[in-house]
């Protein structure tokens, strides 16, 4: 058998390149991140202030009575919930401190596919693991356990295990570019993490508010097709929309007239082919401001005005 050969310098300065990229990026994001714990198992978290606000999971940490978290330097202290938005998995909590090291939350706009990205964490109890893969695609969606999905969710094989929800994917330059949110099993190599841009507005809502408002209609529904010949008829630019399957009792939508068994086709003027595309549209600065709402009742399209309300918490 023929003996491998050695790498040539130009090989191994590559090699060393990388290592020192991954090296340096622990160094600079490790000691931020912390192990949150609660009652029922726990999770990992950033402090990404100096002063000790800690982004986590919803996930990790909904609906605990008592939480702790525990720093690199083996600290433990308990931490208060600041606010907390299942629908995008994330959470910030307080802890007491002040000129804590904390981690720089990067630019997710600025991801490329292939780009090197590293998982910091807490899998299975193992405090401060790291491991390292690639940025696999981006602007995927992912469904929160709340039900709603979720947008702009980055890709990657770096390996998460259980303990990893929480914790930090990394650039090579030291920067957060999202908390690590979800795996799907048994496959291999998909990973994901909530982009750091989403991460940044939510957490300084649930930080300035507690919470993140979101409007409502008060509809209960499920997606369903148009035909094509009835799509073509009416003009429609859907071929789906929402079939309305119940109606909250004073809720916006049902004082706009709006009945079980109309489907919607339209919300402010923008389209919608289902639930999804609602979810979306249904945004806070729509909270008090009458919006057209386009249905299809009886084969024929009518257009209502509805006025949503603020959503109530999950």
């Amino acid at each position: 058998m023929a003996a491998i050969p050695d790498p040539t310098p130009d090989d191994r300065s590559l090699l060393d390149a990388y290592s020192t990229a991954v090296v340096d990026a622990v160094d600079t994001v490790g000691p931020a991140v912390v192990r949150v714990e609660r009652s029922r198992g726990g999770g990992s978290g950033v402090v990404f202030t100096p002063d000790g606000f800690v982004l986590t999971n919803s996930h990790v940490v909904h609906g605990a009575r008592a939480l702790t978290v525990t720093l690199a330097d083996g600290r433990s202290t308990p931490a208060a919930m600041v606010g907390d938005d299942p629908h995008t998995d994330l959470a910030v909590l307080r802890i007491d401190g002040s000129s804590l090291r904390c981690a720089s939350l990067g630019d997710s706009r600025r991801l490329r596919v292939g780009q090197i990205a590293i998982a910091i964490g807490n899998p299975y109890g193992f405090h401060h693991s790291a491991t390292a893969g690639i940025v696999s695609g981006l602007g995927r969606s992912l469904r929160a356990r709340s039900g709603r999905l979720m947008d702009d969710i980055v890709q990657t094989d770096a390996a998460l295990n259980p303990g990893n929800s929480g914790g930090a994917l990394v650039t090579s330059r030291g920067e957060v570019v999202g908390i690590t949110t979800a795996t799907i099993l048994p496959a291999q190599g998909l990973c994901f993490a909530v982009a750091s841009n989403t991460a940044r507005f939510v957490a300084s809502r649930l930080i300035s508010e507690g919470r993140v408002r979101r409007s409502y209609i008060g509809v209960g529904g499920q997606n369903t097709p148009i035909g094509r010949t009835q799509a073509r008829d009416l003009g429609l630019a859907v071929s789906s929309g929402v079939l309305v399957l119940s109606i909250e009792d004073g809720s916006p939508a049902g004082q706009a007239g709006v009945r079980a068994g109309d489907v919607i086709l339209g919300f402010a003027d923008a389209s919608v082919s289902g639930v999804d595309d609602l979810h979306r549209l249904l945004t806070e600065d729509r909270i008090g401001v009458a919006s057209a709402l386009t249905v299809l009742r009886r084969g024929e399209r009518r257009r209502l005005f509805v006025v949503p309300a603020e959503a109530r918490l999950p």
